[in-house]
């Protein structure tokens, strides 16, 4: 017989992410001179807080919310093993600055934290209530054009 989880906490995975990468899109801003840099940055950063209050918002609405797992804590494990938490071990200032040197450097790891974005966002989508699809659909497009943006930035670099 399956189990059920709990939707919000898998939203709550995702905001921790969305939190995550804000900080890490606020460091690249601070440590880089080049103002196309820090430019892109820093609106991803505003971008990636906005993104914490809409999941904030889902979150708040699919509380109480059940999905069926055919075995207790399935989706849970999926969903960890979905995102590669060793994009996010070096978003504190000393991870930070041993890690990414070089503002292309900084945009690769934005993309791979864009991408993680998707991919994450993109399996949640089918496990959200009918109401909230459009909003997550609506973020994943969001984050699809922050990936655009940076691998832009990067054809410069």
């Amino acid at each position: 017989m399956g189990s059920v989880f709990n939707a919000a906490e898998i939203v709550d995975m995702g905001i921790e992410k969305e939190k995550k990468r804000r900080d890490f899109y606020a460091l690249v801003a601070e440590n880089f001179d080049q103002s196309e840099v820090k430019d892109l940055f820093t609106k991803l950063r505003d971008w990636e807080e906005t993104h914490v209050k809409k999941f904030t918002e889902i979150r708040d609405s699919v509380k109480g919310h059940e999905v069926r797992e055919s075995r207790e804590g399935e989706m849970k494990e999926y969903m960890d093993n979905v995102v590669d938490d060793r994009l996010y071990s070096d978003i504190t200032p000393e991870g930070f600055s041993e890690k990414i040197k070089t503002p292309l450097e900084a945009i690769e790891r934005g993309m791979e934290f864009e991408k993680d974005a998707i991919l994450f966002f993109s399996e949640l989508l089918p496990h959200m209530e009918s109401s909230n699809r459009d909003a997550v659909q609506k973020l994943i497009n969001e984050e699809k054009q922050h990936l655009v943006y940076l691998s832009e930035l990067k054809e410069k670099y």
